[in-house]
């Protein structure tokens, strides 16, 4: 619990889509120690939630609403791209980037994020209250760096970083936009939270490329991201909404 009123946020009930994901757990930890009340939806999950499905997000937040009450933050963490083990069409050249691939991607990154703020965001507009932070990345704002994967290509690879996640994200920064407008006189902030690469294990090789294009110097860890999730869920940004919010090292400053 925290003693700033800014950024008190016990007792107020939260969902988090993707919530068993790397970053996803770092952020329900994060507001539970805080003293939120986090649900979390993934299909991994205890009752699992479909956030390409409004008939299992619907069937989500009645469960949420019944055992913890009406959400007053929504992360829609939830993403999907290109696997490492990605098959070698999914990442080869743009002009033969397979369709089935784009819609798996747009379907939860774009689709997902669409229906839990209808559904969700509806639900915190009814009681005129409530933050959702979309998260976004920075290849939403800048188009990809393709010699960051030279070392693949080096290795004998044909490697193209991917379309369909710089496509989606993109997507995300103007559905926050969108719904900042259409929502603002309800009580409900929508913010977007853009972010650059988190270390999780990378090959050495891609942070030797990485990691001098940063001002910083390094990836960031997870646990930098929460202090923006807990900055955008708080009283602290009551009059932010619309934005976005870019934790990225510097990347995009350059």
């Amino acid at each position: 619990m925290n003693a700033d009123p800014l950024f008190d946020l016990s007792g107020r009930v939260a969902v988090v889509t993707g919530g068993l994901g790397r970053l996803g757990q770092v952020y329900v930890r994060g507001l539970e120690e805080r003293g939120m009340k986090v649900a979390v939806f993934d299909v991994a999950g205890d009752g699992p939630v479909d956030v390409t499905d409004r008939v299992s997000v619907e069937a989500g937040l009645e469960r949420v609403v019944a055992e913890l009450g009406v959400p007053q933050l929504l992360v829609n963490n939830a993403g999907l791209d290109s696997p490492p083990d990605a098959p070698a069409e999914e990442v080869g050249p743009f002009e033969t980037y397979p369709e089935a691939s784009f819609d798996r991607v747009m379907d939860v990154n774009v689709k997902g994020t669409f229906l839990c703020c209808q559904v969700v965001g509806a639900a915190m507009a009814r009681e005129g209250r409530g933050s959702i932070v979309n998260v976004s990345s920075v290849y939403g704002l800048l188009s990809p760096q393709q010699d960051l994967y030279e070392f693949r290509r080096q290795g004998g690879e044909s490697f193209t970083k991917p379309v369909a996640y710089s496509v989606s994200k993109s997507a995300v920064l103007n559905l926050t936009r969108y719904l900042a407008t259409y929502w603002a006189r309800s009580g409900v902030r929508v913010n977007t939270l853009t972010l650059a690469g988190v270390r999780a294990d990378q090959p050495a090789e891609f942070l030797e490329a990485y990691e001098p294009r940063v001002p910083l110097g390094r990836m960031a860890d997870a646990e930098e991201c929460l202090g923006a999730v807990v900055f955008l869920a708080s009283d602290a940004s009551s009059y932010m909404t619309g934005a976005n919010l870019v934790v990225d090292g510097g990347w995009s400053a350059w």
